[in-house]
């Protein structure tokens, strides 16, 4: 009789501990601290509210729209200032924001799996993608273009065979979009642009590809490279939030209206791709 009562005794707490178990996890999930499902960070306005921050995946890599200074660890870039104009409209404060280093192969499956509410990282919106994810309006238009070495024979697209190789990151459309457009053509792909750029200076191919507004911000930082040729594809920029987050659209949208309609949205835009968005 003893042994039985011992063994119902264990039992009991073995179940108690199930349950404290499962508690704390609902708890988690409500507060923000889930990694995946509408619970977690993707959670919506009232989530963000509770968490008291913007959860945001942008790019570590890409001058002129998110770029990390190794020096002072800050990130900057355009996409850095309509996150915090987007957080200052949901929590009041630009500064309560967190910032996420994201790159084209895994801004998706971040956002999905609730690491973060929103990706602001030159992300095209595009009819496949829309099958993943929701999208703001449009807050950027870019278009694809080549970056090469002065003096290349390559300047433009016209000048591409598919003997040339061409440098891109993983998971953009510029890689799908340059295939399209030279049948055979090699392309190396790479976990981020600045890994493509370094590339492309140790000789490893003949041209990069991506938006010409980030060809620009490579341009920038070596003058020994330049943007040539015409863009060749349209690339609208969206926000991306999870699929069926219609509240934190409308917190996105509504807030870029606001910046198009008080002028600031043309402030942010001439200050890093330096002249006035075309009307």
């Amino acid at each position: 009789m003893k042994k039985s009562w011992k063994w119902l005794s264990v039992m009991m707490v073995a179940a108690l501990f199930i349950l404290a178990g499962c508690g704390s996890n609902g708890n988690n999930a409500a507060n923000g601290n889930s990694g995946s499902g509408t619970e977690g960070s993707g959670g919506g306005i009232a989530a963000i509210k509770e968490r008291g921050k913007l959860l945001v995946g942008v790019k570590y890599d890409t001058k002129l729209f998110g770029l990390k200074d190794p020096s002072s660890g800050q990130v900057e870039g355009f996409d850095i200032d309509i996150s915090k104009a987007i957080a200052k409209h949901i929590l009041g404060d630009e500064n309560a924001i967190e910032l996420k280093e994201v790159t084209s192969k895994t801004r998706i499956p971040m956002l999905n799996n609730g690491e973060i509410d929103m990706v602001v990282a030159t992300m095209t919106i595009t009819e496949e993608r829309k099958k993943e994810v929701d999208f703001s309006d449009v807050y950027f238009q870019a278009g694809q273009s080549l970056l090469v070495k002065k003096g290349s024979p390559i300047t433009g697209l016209e000048s591409l065979t598919k003997d040339s190789k061409v440098l891109g990151s993983k998971g953009s459309t510029s890689v799908k979009n340059i295939k399209e457009k030279v049948a055979g053509i090699t392309v190396l792909e790479f976990d981020n642009y600045q890994d493509a750029f370094n590339a492309l200076k140790a000789g490893k191919g003949d041209a990069l590809t991506t938006d010409d507004a980030i060809l620009y911000g490579m341009a920038a930082q070596d003058a020994g490279y330049e943007v040539v040729g015409k863009p060749f594809t349209d690339e609208p920029y969206g926000i991306a939030v999870q699929k069926g987050n219609s509240e934190v659209v409308k917190a996105i949208n509504d807030t870029l209206a606001e910046l198009k309609s008080n002028g600031e949205y043309d402030k942010i835009y001439e200050k890093w791709i330096g002249k006035a968005p075309a009307q």
